[in-house]
């Protein structure tokens, strides 16, 4: 392997001892009759050494190759304009080396293969294509010996034939670029495409399609699914359609039978008569089959009274109101003008249900939240999320007035999460709700609370804005607390508005198959689809949206609830929200479902309810 020698100027002198060793009749022969070439250049270096050139083999190779690809161009250059000298100093040495040579009786055309190996071929021939691949900085260290560059100056060769290597002993010829296609022999080789666009500017494009790709399957994906949204709306209002045609048929029918069974039962002579005629025989029979059964009867009673069931259109002016309510957001506002709401409970037994109710209504849209607990709950509440505010003061001996400090701060107190029964505990929850009713904040109240409620219902009634959110049982309990009666399980509707009236007219929401939300006046059902899954905490996200969406209302007043009691309607927002979080997350875990994945819901599901 020879060491790099381009990059060595040549002189005038040098260059014409070259020229006239590599002219001699024996190394052109040599280079001729040979098809590597590499001792014939050691020779010719030796003899440049007995001049006193110290040159290798390969520079003197490499200054020829470069020699006869100037001679070459000069050639075909002189034919058009005749400026020789400007392109070849040593043009008439060349030719008259060159010239000698017998041209081919035959000439092929010239292919790459041969025009890119330039250091093997036979005749000496190769540097007319070097030229053709060489850098333009080997143009300016290889063309010329002195300290001008080739590179320098423009050349521009139209005419397309040029010179090129043949086999030995035949010369050389001049070929014209041929009129038909090539053969496959002659086919070239395809050159490289080489791009401008580095490495990164590759990766930059690439990830740019990434998103671009990803953005548009989301919008896509969007774009399905509220498809699929309209087309479940549009089936469930004809199946409520079609439920009500199939009631009012069958009442239809089972009023006609009862009118004829009972003109049969005023009449009991022709009844007695009719019965020797076989007529008689098909009475029975038809009313039989005609007399809807008591399963479907109370069921269409169910579904389609007045009082149990909204229509799609009043479902959708409900929630038309509860959108009313809903604060825009805005750079204008500052942090806690959204909510900041404060939540009782959490004890060393239960620290998820106060967890629960606070983080759902950050998730909701609440500013802040904090949570007034025992010293025993207090680290592991915190330790589920950072966004809390934790009090640890439930169980200390000035608990209340720990409290009452907070609650200027706080816009709605949700009390009962988590709260346990302690008698200490729950002696300082009655002060608690003394002191916020004094002081006319909206209070939620939930699990625990309601058995404190039910124990002593005098320190809540009659104020207004108090919401109880009991289930069954809790309800059935409080009922009969505070009208002394057992509940009546066939007039649901009956024992809510009983019970609210019985408190003053506060709001009551009965968790259950359909919650029933009443203030004493009216009773809204929200029949909004969820889901088969009762898992624990699912209340608890009811409350502490709850308590968002009280503060929302509150502050909005009945002018934006069409008169209707702002309790009410932020009652029916938060049980339709737990209802889509319970489906939503029932779709995507199955039976595995609980609550911190309900959790994790609520924004779709506000998104879907209220803001689109």
């Amino acid at each position: 392997m020879f060491p790099n020698t381009r990059g060595f100027l040549w002189s005038d002198l040098e260059t014409r001892a070259l020229l006239d060793i590599w002219g001699e009749a024996d190394v052109q022969s040599a280079l001729d009759g040979n098809f590597r070439n590499s001792h014939v250049y050691r020779d010719v270096a030796c003899r440049l050494a007995d001049l006193g050139f110290d040159r290798t083999p390969e520079q003197c190779r490499i200054r020829i190759k470069g020699l006869k690809r100037q001679y070459f161009q000069a050639r075909d250059g002189l034919k058009k304009n005749g400026h020789v000298r400007k392109i070849c100093k040593y043009y008439d040495e060349m030719d008259r080396i060159l010239s000698c040579r017998p041209v081919p009786a035959a000439a092929e055309q010239p292919d790459e293969s041969l025009l890119e190996d330039g250091d093997d071929d036979g005749n000496g021939s190769g540097g007319v294509a070097g030229g053709g691949v060489e850098s333009s900085q080997e143009n300016f260290t290889e063309d010329s010996g002195e300290c001008s560059s080739y590179a320098e100056r423009a050349i521009k060769v139209e005419c397309p034939p040029f010179a090129i290597p043949v086999p030995p002993g035949e010369g050389f010829k001049q070929l014209a670029p041929p009129s038909s296609a090539p053969s496959p022999l002659q086919r070239k080789r395809p050159k490289k495409r080489h791009t401008n666009l580095t490495l990164d500017a590759m990766m930059e494009k690439f990830l740019q399609q990434s998103m671009d790709a990803e953005q548009k399957f989301y919008k896509y994906e969007e774009q399905r699914l509220k498809i699929e949204d309209k087309r479940r709306e549009a089936e469930h209002a004809r199946e409520l359609q079609m439920l009500q045609m199939l009631g009012q048929m069958l009442a239809g029918i089972s009023s006609a039978v009862s009118q004829r069974s009972h003109s049969r039962a005023c009449s009991p002579p022709r009844r007695a008569n009719r019965q020797s005629f076989g007529e008689t025989i098909n009475y029975n029979p038809v009313d039989r089959a005609l007399s809807p059964p008591i399963g479907i009867s109370s069921f269409i009673q169910r579904s389609f009274s007045f009082r149990s069931a909204h229509t799609v259109k009043d479902m959708e002016n409900i929630f038309r109101l509860v959108r009313n309510v809903i604060p825009p957001l805005t750079a204008k506002k500052h942090k806690g003008q959204d909510g900041r709401i404060g939540v009782i409970g959490g004890c060393q037994e239960y620290t998820g249900a106060p967890y629960f109710a606070a983080i759902s209504a950050l998730k909701v849209g609440a500013d802040l939240s904090h949570v007034f607990c025992t010293k025993d709950a207090a680290a592991a509440i915190k330790s589920y999320s950072p966004e809390l505010i934790v009090h640890p003061v439930l169980d200390i001996p000035n608990a209340v007035n720990e409290v009452e400090k907070w609650l200027p701060r706080l816009h709605t107190v949700v009390l009962g999460p988590g709260l346990g029964r302690d008698e200490v505990i729950l002696e300082h929850a009655k002060g608690i709700i003394e002191r916020t009713r004094a002081k006319g904040i909206p209070i939620v109240i939930d699990a625990d609370g309601l058995w404190l409620i039910a124990q002593h219902p005098s320190i809540i009634q009659g104020y207004q804005g108090a919401i109880l959110t009991p289930n069954l049982m809790e309800f059935s309990r409080l009922y009969e607390a505070v009208l002394r009666d057992p509940m009546d399980s066939n007039d649901h509707h009956g024992c809510v508005l009983r019970l609210s009236q019985a408190l003053g007219n506060l709001t009551i929401v009965q968790k259950g198959e359909r919650d029933l939300i009443s203030d004493g006046q009216k009773v809204l059902v929200c029949s909004h689809e969820g889901s088969n899954r009762r898992c624990g905490g699912q209340g608890d996200l009811l409350s502490g949206s709850l308590g968002v969406l009280a503060h929302w209302a509150f502050l909005a007043g009945s002018e934006k609830t069409n008169g209707l009691n702002p309790f009410l309607v932020a009652a029916f927002g938060a049980c339709s929200l737990t209802r889509q979080c319970n489906s939503q997350a029932f779709q995507k875990y199955g039976r595995s479902m609980t609550t911190k994945d309900m959790i994790t819901e609520i924004g779709t599901a506000f998104n879907k309810l209220f803001e689109t």
